[in-house]
């Protein structure tokens, strides 16, 4: 906070007192100018969330002789200007420099890629670019809220990106959610790139999408909030089924959630040898045949729910070995989870809210695991993306295979050790240096 005092330095005290008193912890306070007039105070604390920061400017604001002139936080001050930025990997010191890479020497090089196209990936970015491509649609947990808001996001995605994978990402941000419209711009730009990386795209547009985009382009394409997340979650429960004794094909499994992550974790878990998925809705468990259903609805209910349960979600848990929620806060209580089968599995991965309490989830489930990262077993396609498109670029791969998605969801649980797995560390954390190599080599198939 920047402050407007009185120009009485035993102000400085009286706002430490407050903030304090608030629940804040002051880690800096500095008087950046002292007039015969007033003071500017300089404030930098810590508050629980950002409700509690509003709480604290509220107390401060209340001391007689003090005005809030300015309040900012540190995760917008790391957004001013954008998270990342364009470098040159090339010197441009010199005329010399400029002729090599520029022009003359370019042109040298564009004659040549003219001459032979598949060159392109070797002598420019596009065998280590991907496009991340949006129409804000689908944001977050914070729904459609369209291109420009989507941006963040989008920019910490390439961030991470660059981070664990290596890869050079750029976020597009596309100001249309016409199917059409979409399909045929990534198109056109496709030739920068060597991967698509489509992420929040509201389904069912977002599974027209990429199969058209799979049919039509060279390079491949993956839809992150539906295949990263199922990739994570496959990985995840194999390491859960090894603590509590279980085997894919033996469980039955409830997915609360039939939308574009659902419906992904549906399809890996049916590869990987799941036999008996229920899919709950807001109405309740799909079973197929039902009137009114969705066409996408419909068809995750035809090859779902083979004993036809039906009800609520309550009805679908009774019996059932593992929960994955990919759906909405609160929509599971953790007392549902007594009627599960002995040692139930909770994958409650809402965010930021789950759709159970973990710690009250793990009064009654031997395994939970969650998308947050403040608490145990840490469900986050971060651990996927990253080293897929690594290995994708790597191998100069034209598609993303159900094949190299159980690779790769097998070496994430790979790098959990026998002697490392408990119940409280299935899946490793994403700054684990094997995490995105293990990945990568599996999605190239070395």
């Amino acid at each position: 906070m920047r402050l407007w005092t009185a120009p009485d330095h035993a102000v400085v005290g009286e706002v430490a007192t407050v903030i304090a008193d608030a629940g804040g912890v002051v880690t800096g306070i500095d008087v950046a100018d002292s007039r015969h007039d007033r003071l500017v105070v300089d404030v930098t604390c810590s508050a629980a969330d950002a409700d509690h920061a509003l709480e604290i400017v509220a107390a401060v604001e209340a001391i007689d002789g003090v005005e809030v002139h300015k309040v900012s936080d540190r995760t917008f001050l790391a957004h001013l200007g954008g998270k990342i930025e364009i470098s040159s990997k090339v010197p441009l010191k010199t005329r010399l420099d400029l002729s090599i890479a520029y022009t003359p020497g370019v042109g040298r090089v564009s004659s040549a890629l003219a001459d032979k196209p598949e060159d392109v990936r070797r002598l420019t970015i596009k065998g280590n670019t991907v496009a991340v491509v949006t129409d804000g649609s689908a944001v977050l947990g914070l729904g459609n809220i369209g291109p420009g808001a989507a941006l963040p996001v989008m920019e910490g995605k390439a961030a991470l990106f660059k981070r664990f994978g290596d890869v050079d990402a750029w976020p597009i941000c596309l100001d249309t959610q016409d199917v059409d419209e979409i399909v045929r711009t990534i198109e056109l730009i496709a030739p920068g790139f060597g991967g698509i990386n489509l992420e929040d795209i509201s389904a069912p547009r977002c599974f027209e999408v990429e199969a058209r985009l799979r049919q039509r382009l060279d390079i491949p394409v993956f839809h992150d909030d539906q295949h990263g997340t199922a990739i994570a979650v496959v990985a995840g429960l194999t390491n859960a089924l090894r603590v509590v004794g279980k085997a894919f094909a033996d469980i039955r499994v409830v997915v609360c959630g039939g939308g574009a992550a659902g419906t992904a974790i549906v399809s890996l878990l049916e590869a990987a040898g799941v036999q008996d998925i229920i899919v709950a809705e807001r109405n309740g468990c799909l079973v197929a045949g039902t009137p009114g259903l969705p066409p996408a609805h419909e068809a995750l209910a035809a090859r779902t729910n083979p004993n036809k349960v039906s009800g609520s979600l309550h009805d679908g848990l009774r019996g059932a070995d593992v929960f994955i929620g990919v759906s909405a806060a609160g929509v599971l209580d953790a007392e549902w989870i007594r009627d599960m089968a002995p040692d139930p599995i909770v994958f409650a991965m809402a965010n930021p809210d789950p759709e159970v309490d973990p710690v009250q989830a793990a009064k009654y489930a031997a395994v939970v695991a969650s998308g947050r990262s403040d608490y145990p077993n840490q469900l986050n396609n971060v651990l996927v993306f990253p080293g897929v498109f690594r290995g994708l670029l790597d191998a100069r791969a034209t598609d993303v295979t159900v094949e190299r998605m159980l690779r790769a969801a097998d070496a994430l649980a790979r790098v959990v050790t026998d002697e490392e797995l408990n119940a409280s560390y299935i899946v490793p954390t994403v700054f684990h240096a094997d995490v995105h190599h293990a990945v990568a080599a599996a999605i190239a198939g070395s």
